[in-house]
């Protein structure tokens, strides 16, 4: 063997594992966020009441629960994907259509990890890149949208008189809406490492066919 084909092959048994961890790694992390975006769709914790709120409660993309009576200990809750019109505001139903498309764009990211087995590498992981950039854009109209719909009359009721659009009164972001804002976060950070893993797997593709040429080219002239 050639000293300059030996080379090449170091180089490539060397790439192929530290690509195939990353590349583990990458998956992993994708899973992660799909069990985050799935966490952020159904839990009502994107907004909530305060020690100044004059009842207690919670709301979410589409489901909330109110207080009721003295004691503010008793929830009476309200509100169902499946049902559109028991979502209290139209930018609330945006923010949840929105919401659930980086949803399912992130479990058919999953489902795409599949063809690794029967297409190119680097096909998938772009696929899976624009699917994870996607599914953040998603997230991002979601997060800037679901404030909009602040000046809902069952918020007002719970948050005071000072509430409105993109202003929460005596209400208090929740749990499930940070979540979401590091959601966007995990998303673009996987898209690019999935583009990055991409656009590596076809360079080295590309060098491993011009070594290839030349290994051929030099057997030939030595024959």
């Amino acid at each position: 063997m050639l000293p300059s084909q030996e080379a090449s092959k170091i180089y490539h048994d060397n790439y192929m594992r530290n690509s195939r961890a990353i590349g583990v790694l990458w998956a992993i992390f994708t899973i992660c966020f799909a069990i985050i975006n799935v966490v952020v769709f159904i839990q009502p914790y994107w907004i909530g009441d305060s020690v100044n709120t004059p009842h207690a409660g919670y709301f979410g993309l589409f489901h909330y629960c109110v207080g009721e009576g003295t004691s503010n200990r008793e929830f009476i809750c309200y509100g169902t994907f499946s049902d559109f019109s028991s979502i209290p505001s139209v930018a609330f139903k945006a923010a949840s259509f929105f919401v659930l498309m980086s949803m399912v764009l992130i479990l058919s990211c999953i489902a795409c990890m599949m063809l690794f087995f029967f297409c190119n590498t680097a096909t998938v992981y772009k696929t899976c890149a624009w699917m994870q950039l996607l599914c953040a854009v998603c997230l991002v109209l979601g997060c800037m949208i679901f404030p909009d719909g602040w000046d809902a009359e069952v918020i007002r009721d719970m948050c005071g008189e000072y509430s409105g659009k993109y202003t929460l009164g005596n209400c208090s972001v929740r749990w499930a809406y940070i979540l979401a804002i590091i959601g966007i976060l995990d998303a673009l950070i996987l898209s690019f490492l999935a583009f990055v893993l991409g656009n590596r797997q076809s360079d080295f593709l590309h060098e491993e066919v011009k070594a290839d040429n030349k290994g051929e080219g030099s057997d030939l002239r030595n024959n």
